[in-house]
Formats: C-alpha cells, sequence, structure tokens
C-alpha cells in the first residue's frame, strides 16, 4: 500500500486540528494511528469505518486512500504536512509559501478538499504575518467556491477567519457581516465548529464594539458568557472573558471589566500560546488605559506585551500598537513630551494600522498637542483622526474627534 493513506490521514486529521488521541476516539488508541499515519499498520473495513466518522467523511472516500498515490499526489501531501509543521512552529511565512504550492499541486490533481484546506491554511497563515489582504483575497474565492456553498461547517468557519481578517484590516461592517453569518450557520456537531462559532461570536462582539454598537456587543458577550462550562478548554475559556472584559471597559463598567479580565489572565497560559498571552496583554492594558485606570497593574500588563511579542516576533502593525499604548501612558501620566515624541513616530508609520487604530493614535495626538497648547496642529489631528474614523465606519469616535475639533475651535473664540 505504499504510505499513501498514512499521509493522506494524516493530512486530513491535522487539517482539522485534531490529535491522534482525538481521531482515535474510544475505539483506537494513539499509538494505533501513529502506526496507520506510519504505514506500520493496514487499515481494516472496521477502522476505515471509525475514521470515517471521526473526519466527517464518507467510508468510500477513506476507503480510496488505500489506492496508489502518484507522484503528484505524494508531493502536494508532503508539502501539506510541511505547511502543518511550519504552522506548529509559528514559521507562518513558511506555512502559507507550502500550503499555497500544495494547493496548487492538488487543483492540478483533481483534488479538491486538499486545495480547500491548504487555501484555508494559507489564508490563516498570512492573517498572522500580517499579510491581511493576501488572506482576505483567498477567503474570498474559498466562499464562492462549491464545497463551502454545500457544507455549514466549511462555511462557518471561512466566515469566521473572512471576518477575523476583515477586523484586522479596520473594515468594521465588512467584518460585522461576515461574523453573523458565521454565527447564523451555528456551533455544529463537532468540537471543531463549536469552536469555530465561538471564535465568530467573539469576532463579531470586537467588530461591534470597535463600531460602537456597544448594546449589540453586550447582547452577544451574553451568549458567550452562557458558552462558558466546567468543561471547556482554560485557553478557551480564557479568550471568552478576555473579550467580554473589553466590552464592560469600554461601556465604562471598570469592576466587570477588571473581574473578567483577571479571570482572564488566570486562564490564559503563556506556555500554552505565547502570541495569544502577548495580545491579551496588549488589548488588557489598552481597555484599561481607555478607562483611565493607570495603576502598577496596568504598566505590567504593557511590560508583558512589550515582552512576549519581543520573543515571538511582532508584525510592524503589532509593534506601533505596542507603542501606542506606551504613548498612552505616558500621556495619563502627564509625560507629555514622551507621549509626543512616541506618537510622531507611530505617525510617520500610520499605514502599517488599521485605519481604526491610526484614528486612535491621531486622536490622542490631538490631546496631547491640545493639552501642549498647540492647538492648530491638535484640530489637524483631530481632522486625521475624524476622516479615519469615517473610513473604519467607526462613528461613535468620529463623533468624538469632531467634538474634540468643536472644542478647539471654540478656546479659540
Amino acid at each position: 500500500m505504499g504510505s499513501s493513506f498514512g499521509d493522506r490521514l494524516k493530512q486530513e486529521r491535522m487539517s482539522r486540528n485534531m490529535t491522534q488521541c482525538d481521531l482515535g476516539g474510544e475505539l483506537y488508541s494513539a499509538s494505533y494511528i501513529s502506526l496507520l499515519e506510519n504505514a506500520h499498520r493496514e487499515p481494516t473495513t472496521e477502522i476505515i469505518k471509525q475514521l470515517a466518522r471521526q473526519l466527517q467523511l464518507s467510508p468510500s472516500s477513506v476507503a480510496a486512500w488505500e489506492k496508489p498515490s502518484f507522484p503528484e499526489e505524494s508531493e502536494y501531501l508532503r508539502l501539506s504536512l510541511c505547511a502543518r509543521q511550519c504552522w506548529d512552529t509559528r514559521d507562518y511565512l513558511g506555512a502559507a509559501n507550502n500550503a499555497r504550492a500544495a494547493a496548487a499541486l492538488a487543483l492540478a490533481s483533481g483534488d479538491p478538499v486538499t486545495w480547500w484546506h491548504m487555501n484555508f491554511l494559507a489564508a490563516n497563515s498570512l492573517l498572522r504575518e500580517g499579510a491581511h489582504g493576501e488572506a482576505t483575497a483567498i477567503l474570498g474565492a474559498l466562499l464562492e467556491h462549491a464545497l463551502t456553498l454545500e457544507s455549514d461547517a466549511l462555511s462557518l468557519r471561512a466566515h469566521q477567519v473572512m471576518a477575523a481578517g476583515m477586523l484586522a484590516q479596520g473594515c468594521l461592517q465588512e467584518a460585522i457581516a461576515h461574523a453573523i453569518q458565521a454565527v447564523e450557520i451555528g456551533s455544529g456537531d463537532s468540537a471543531e465548529e463549536f469552536g469555530a462559532y465561538l471564535l465568530a461570536l467573539q469576532t463579531l462582539i470586537g467588530a461591534l464594539t470597535e463600531a460602537g454598537r456597544l448594546d449589540e456587543a453586550w447582547t452577544h458577550t451574553r451568549v458567550l458568557a452562557d458558552a462558558v462550562t466546567d468543561d471547556t478548554p482554560a485557553q478557551m475559556a480564557g479568550e471568552i472573558h478576555w473579550v467580554i472584559g473589553n466590552v464592560a471597559f469600554i461601556r465604562h463598567d471598570v469592576r466587570t471589566g477588571l473581574e473578567h479580565h483577571a479571570k482572564a489572565g488566570r486562564l490564559l497560559s503563556p506556555a500554552a500560546d505565547l502570541a495569544r498571552w502577548a495580545q491579551f496583554n496588549k488589548a488588557t492594558a489598552w481597555v484599561r488605559l481607555l478607562a483611565g485606570v493607570v495603576e502598577p497593574a496596568t504598566l505590567q500588563a504593557i511590560e508583558r506585551s512589550e515582552l512576549a511579542h519581543s520573543v515571538v516576533g511582532a508584525t510592524p502593525a503589532e509593534t506601533l500598537e505596542v507603542s501606542l499604548l506606551r504613548a498612552r501612558w505616558h500621556y495619563l501620566n502627564g509625560e507629555l513630551a514622551e507621549a509626543l515624541a512616541l506618537l510622531d513616530s507611530i505617525e510617520s508609520q500610520k499605514e502599517q494600522l488599521a485605519p481604526h487604530i491610526s484614528g486612535d493614535s491621531a486622536l490622542l495626538l490631538g490631546t496631547a498637542l491640545q493639552a501642549a497648547d498647540r492647538p492648530d496642529e491638535a484640530f489637524a489631528a483631530y481632522q486625521s483622526a475624524l476622516d479615519r474614523f469615517t473610513l473604519a465606519g467607526a462613528e461613535d469616535r468620529a463623533t468624538v474627534a469632531r467634538e474634540h475639533m468643536a472644542n478647539v475651535q471654540t478656546a479659540g473664540v
């Protein structure tokens, strides 16, 4: 039989983020699945039926993997495994390149399933690299593909990641639309679908919050909170408390925000996912500062974010966002010179940021300039903030920018 069956089994398992234990279920051990994947055991009819159930495929499609493979198939299966290994080691550029190469060979070999999964992996990898435009272009093609249109599970995953990509680019209305479509599909029957549903719900809440639709966002946080049970993995529960805390802070419910972020801090582990831990510390510092919470715990979150991002390798946008945290910290502590120096540097690289984030930078710059008694420059910064918030669809923050502009004009009369 050769390794064709084992390679394909491993590729399908990894594309679903399943462990060997998950795939074996209650009937087969992880070590036995390893033997199958490494071609040290031949699959029987009963084993094929069990694998098909776990992978949510038809037994005939799994049985077909026993057929001898062509050189082209072996190569794209090799590339797909390389892509997965790169992903696991956080080599996201390598994962994207291998996945796109595997997808091209799979398409030429008439294997649309592998084509879909490899393009999906490439899109996720590009998002991690900060190449949001490339990622959403791939996701757009996936959303139009027949496999996606025929499968709620694939449609849920594609809309969820597209929503995240749009949010990262500051396209708030598009992010909301895709997240709503994902959430409306529902949580499905598998753990993978439920995980994608929860991510879609988190993205929807984040996009609604950024767009100033706080009442809608808070309504969805209740649904998210109800999803946390004693069986919820710690990392997932931590991310849920993180999102709920964000909305609470922005709604000026500081007590609830602190409560949920404290739970998130206890549940999220840097050992489990250092990149997400870095993002959590950045997020909790951000909302604390917006709420005016200037205390040692806030500074600690900034420092943790800086350290973790330096270890995992931050994108240009993430580096600037962390600098913006420092600038806000300096401003709230009355250190105007330090804040302005950082904000000027951020403004010179503003094209690296999503419009709603660069709008926040310009708004803070205007506030610092106004405090430094430089009204003309402050007005120009507020105008830039208004333009960026309007572009992003963040109307509540656009209104804040207008109010600041009016305040500068009134003060000058």
